[in-house]
């Protein structure tokens, strides 16, 4: 473990509360250390380092000026979050982020009265404030009492539809509402869209908004990197009838924007518009993501997501694996096939990095669209293109399509548009915990007529599938892949188009067949494995497909077998329940067939490793081996070695 940085003054600060008896001098001391802190501590755990550290001084100055747990501070996206972490009661935590019964590496209401509001997804603190600040006004009691009520959000989550519709609706109830609008002009990946565009324009106009109930700022004001980003084009709004900011025709007080990394600017301000505010007001606040660290500043991404670290040179500890990622098989595939087929795009909401569209958006700049943080409007975006006569790839990862589920169903779905879905993060994820986990796809998807759904057990079926989507014009097709490594297999040279709604066996055997839909194979094939050392040779198929189910495949592995077990990375409703379903139709159930399905447990698994969170759920190879001894009536692993 690197040293730990000399915190003198940070040492003392036990609660926010503390906070109140020191000085600004010392308050800009203390964002100094806190910063030191937070690097030191990603380093050793590994997550989310960049936007921490934007918005290092913004979250001293909101503790110092504000009184949490009573007034509710809500963080947008929560990965901003570590320094309010380690200022709310959980330094001697904080070097437990994202690992197995340690600190979520975003706000959790389980974990602190100091979150009252979680958020992994982005987009949602204005609505969570207004709810607060609507409760205090009735009457609504928390244990902490309820104050005022704050909600920080980044340029990117303001990108989302839903950020407009609280603020519509907060403009319109009039409540004393503090919306801080950290603007570092970054979200995960450069923003995109035309919000962006006009947060770069307000820093044009000459003069600056009024301060409402503040100072004035003005482009003298700030320093170099700002001043340069105020050479923007001019008001998009010039059109309106009535002059203003957006912010301002939807019922904002705007005040700003100012420089967040000046406590000499942010501290006067927030305690003026606390002291002054009777409605909604909107403080515009300029920040650098992956301030103060240099190899953050100078990272493309401005150090969004970090594996462990070194300190000294920013260098990352990966672990060294011999197979590629799903993702990047995903995009490679992907832009190979585009290459011969024009009609192929891609489509993602802010995540091309995470999804591995940057390989494809380097060779097809004009062919691949980053919607920003709008996965409703990717789907219905997607949806059009493809009745346009494209070959759309909406790739998104599996816990963000959720987002989006409406339009999946309506404007895909019902209206049969061959949208190909790419669902990256398929299954347990790890460190980002249940909020990141794609655990409902394949039941929500499979449950849509005309849908076809699809799961790769190894990086060469991804190549596979990737290729089976693109020729696929008969209505939605999905297909899912989790994060991390393959297995190692080697990739194949030219891709299949596979047969819709057809499996494979991978091996024969004898009494129980394992039916595994998705990468669990390779636990599977471990299980068989052992099985068969105990004389106990299961036949292993390999589903392929959720939806269509190859019925003739299932139908006999039932007729062939005294037991069918299924095995699959989602939650119940899923295929299991398909095959279930298809048994229970076709009267099979009655010849005295022992089914079972293993599907990921009725609960929300909290962060761990892949593996731990597996054997959480029940489906490593031995919990598989247990339970095909249990269908057979032969003592468990643990009963016979007693």
């Amino acid at each position: 473990m690197p040293d730990r940085p000399q915190t003198p003054l940070l040492d003392q600060i036990h609660r926010p509360a503390d906070l109140k008896r020191l000085n600004d001098r010392q308050l800009v001391q203390l964002a100094g250390e806190l910063r030191s802190e937070t690097i030191s501590a990603v380093s050793v755990t590994g997550g989310h380092l960049g936007a921490g550290l934007g918005v290092v001084e913004l979250t001293v100055a909101l503790h110092a000026v504000f009184d949490a747990p009573r007034d509710k501070l809500v963080w947008d996206v929560g990965h901003q979050c570590y320094p309010h972490k380690i200022l709310t009661e959980r330094r001697d935590r904080i070097r437990t982020l994202r690992m197995k019964d340690g600190l979520s590496g975003f706000t959790k209401r389980s974990e602190s009265p100091y979150d009252p509001f979680g958020a992994a997804h982005s987009s949602t603190s204005i609505s969570a404030a207004l709810g607060f600040a609507v409760a205090r006004d009735l009457g609504g009691v928390t244990p902490e009492g309820i104050g005022d009520a704050i909600a920080v959000i980044g340029d990117g989550s303001m990108s989302a539809g839903m950020a407009f519709e609280a603020m519509n609706n907060a403009g319109h109830l009039k409540k004393r509402l503090f919306v801080i609008l950290n603007d570092n002009e970054m979200s995960i990946a450069p923003p995109v869209g035309a919000m962006s565009s006009y947060l770069s324009r307000l820093y044009a106009e000459e003069p600056f908004q009024d301060l409402k109930a503040a100072a004035k700022g003005a482009v003298s004001l700030l320093p170099g990197p700002f001043r340069e980003g105020a050479k923007r084009a001019k008001d998009m709004l010039k059109g309106m009838a009535i002059g203003g900011t957006l912010f301002e025709q939807l019922g904002f007080s705007y005040v700003g924007p100012i420089d967040g990394h000046d406590m000499t600017q942010l501290l006067p301000v927030l305690r003026t518009v606390r002291a002054r505010a009777t409605g909604p007001i909107l403080i515009h606040v300029l920040t650098k993501k992956g301030k103060g660290y240099g190899p953050a500043e100078e990272a493309r991404d401005k150090g969004h997501a970090t594996a462990k670290f070194n300190v000294l040179t920013g260098e990352q500890k990966k672990t060294a694996s011999n197979a590629p990622s799903y993702t990047s098989v995903f995009g490679k595939t992907l832009t190979k096939l585009a290459a011969a087929d024009d009609k192929i795009v891609a489509v993602t909401a802010a995540m091309p990095d995470g999804t591995g569209l940057n390989l494809f958006a380097e060779r097809f700049p004009s062919r691949c669209f980053d919607v920003g943080i709008a996965e409703q409007h990717g789907v219905t975006f997607s949806a059009a293109l493809a009745a346009g006569g494209m070959k759309p790839f909406c790739t998104m990862y599996s816990t963000f399509l959720q987002r989006g589920y409406d339009q999946v169903v309506h404007d895909v779905a019902i209206q049969r548009l061959p949208v190909r879905f790419a669902i990256d993060r398929a299954g347990l994820v790890g460190a980002d915990g249940a909020t990141h986990a794609g655990s409902y796809d394949i039941a929500y998807l499979a449950n849509l007529p005309g849908f076809t759904v699809m799961a790769a057990a190894d990086e060469a079926e991804l190549v596979h599938m990737v290729a089976t989507a693109a020729a696929h014009d008969d209505g939605p097709i999905a297909f899912r892949y989790p994060r991390g490594e393959g297995v190692g297999v080697e990739l194949p040279e030219t891709p299949e188009i596979l047969p819709i709604g057809k499996g494979r066996i991978i091996r024969d055997g004898k009494r129980v067949a394992i039916l595994s839909f998705g990468t669990r194979l390779a636990e599977v094939q471990k299980a068989a494995e052992a099985l068969a050392a105990k004389g106990i040779a299961p036949t292993v198929a390999d589903a392929r497909f959720a939806k269509p189910l190859d019925q003739e495949m299932i139908l006999g592995l039932a007729a062939r077998h005294e037991a069918l077990l299924t095995i699959e990375e989602g939650a119940v409703g899923g295929f299991g329940s398909h095959v279930a379903q298809l048994l229970a139709e076709e009267g099979v159930f009655d010849t005295g067939l022992k089914f079972r399905s293993m599907v990921l447990p009725d609960i929300f698994i909290d962060q761990a490793s892949p593996e731990d969170m597996y054997a959480v759920a029940g489906m490593n190879a031995e919990q598989i081996e247990t339970r095909v001894l249990a269908m057979l009536g032969i003592a468990s692993i643990g009963e016979k070695r007693a």
